[in-house]
C-alpha cells in the first residue's frame, strides 16, 4: 500500500529552518502499526495523522520514529498550515482532539498558527548532580537561583537553566545518560535554555530527547510552552497579565527556528498558554508500507 505524506517545516524563521514534520491526511485504511512504520520511515521527530472526530473539528495522533506521543506542537503547526495552504481551513479557531485533551488551534490572517496548551504543571525539582553529569558540564555553568525542574503543558520535560550562550552551544551530551534519566523520571527529554541570545529573543534553547530516538530537536513547541510558564514563575517579577515569549532554537543543527508562546496571567496564576509560529510550503512524497 502506498501512502501520500506531506512534509513541512514548522517554526521557521524568515521562511527557512524550522523543524520538519510529516502529515498524513488519508488515514482511513491505516492501522496503528502502519502509522508507526510511516513515522519510522520518514525519520522526523514527529509525524501527524489526521482523523475525523465526534468531539472536535479534527483528531490528530502523533508518532515519533519509535513511539506514539500525546501531543506535538510543531507537527500541529505543520498540520494546520497544510490545511490552510490547501484551503481546507481558513483563518479562525478550530478544535483538535489529542491524547492530551481537546485543544484549540488558532489560524491568523498572516498564516501563523497557534496551539493551545494545557495549563502548566510544575513537578519535581531535581538534584543537579545527575543532570549535569549527563550533560558533561559543571555546576557553575548553571544559572543560579533557577531550579532544574520537570514542567509540563502536555508533555513532561526537564527544564535546565544554563548560564551562558557559549556554554549552551558547546554542550556535547551523553545521550545514553539522558535516556536513562528520562526513563527514571518519565519525561520526554531535556529542554535547556539560556537568557543570552543571538537575535534579541527571550531565550536560546536546545532540546534532547534520545529516549524517543530524537538526539536533538530543532524546534519544540510543547517544551517551549513549558519554558515560558517556567519563566513566568521564576523570572517575571511583575507577573504581567499578558506575556509573549520568543524562543530561538536549532542553531547547532543549522536549522534556525523561532517559536512564539503567549501566556495569560490573572492574579498571579497562569490561565492560558498557546504556542505557535510559521511553516514552510508543503512538499509531497509517497511511502510504501
Amino acid at each position: 500500500m502506498r501512502t501520500k505524506v506531506y512534509v513541512l517545516s514548522a517554526f521557521t524563521k524568515n521562511g527557512e529552518g524550522g523543524n520538519p514534520a510529516g502529515v498524513v491526511l488519508d488515514t482511513k485504511d491505516l492501522t496503528e502499526k502502519d502509522m508507526q512504520v510511516i513515522a519510522s520511515t520518514l525519520g522526523f521527530s514527529e509525524t501527524a495523522f489526521i482523523f475525523p472526530s465526534i468531539n472536535s473539528d479534527y483528531k490528530i495522533r502523533y508518532f515519533t520514529p519509535n513511539e506514539e506521543v500525546d501531543v506535538c506542537g510543531h507537527a500541529t503547526v505543520a498540520t494546520f498550515s497544510l490545511l490552510a495552504q490547501s484551503r481546507i481551513v481558513h483563518p479562525g479557531i478550530y478544535t483538535t482532539e489529542t491524547k492530551a485533551g481537546v485543544l484549540h488551534v488558532q489560524i491568523y490572517e498572516n498564516q501563523m498558527i497557534f496551539l493551545q496548551q494545557n495549563l502548566p504543571s510544575f513537578l519535581e525539582i531535581l538534584p543537579s548532580k545527575e543532570i549535569i553529569g549527563s550533560l558533561r558540564i559543571n555546576e557553575d555553568q548553571l544559572m543560579p537561583n533557577m531550579p532544574i525542574q520537570i514542567v509540563s503543558t502536555g508533555l513532561r520535560d526537564i527544564i535546565v537553566p544554563v548560564k551562558s550562550l557559549k556554554d549552551l552551544l558547546e554542550i556535547d551530551p551523553d545521550m545514553e545518560g539522558i535516556t536513562k534519566i528520562s526513563k527514571k523520571y518519565n519525561v520526554t527529554g531535556y529542554h535547556l535554555f539560556t537568557l543570552e541570545t543571538l537575535h534579541d529573543s527571550t531565550a536560546h534553547c536546545r532540546n534532547f530527547a534520545p529516549l524517543y530516538d530524537i538526539p536533538e530537536e530543532s524546534a519544540t513547541g510543547t517544551s517551549n510552552a513549558a519554558l515560558a510558564c517556567y519563566l513566568v514563575k521564576y523570572n517575571d517579577k511583575k507577573k504581567s497579565r499578558e506575556r509573549t515569549f520568543d524562543f530561538e532554537q536549532g542553531y547547532t543543527m543549522n536549522s534556525s527556528s523561532e517559536i512564539t508562546v503567549n501566556v495569560s496571567v490573572h492574579l498571579g496564576d497562569i490561565i492560558y498558554v498557546q504556542v505557535g509560529g510559521s511553516a514552510s510550503t508543503f512538499q509531497e512524497k509517497w511511502i510504501d508500507i
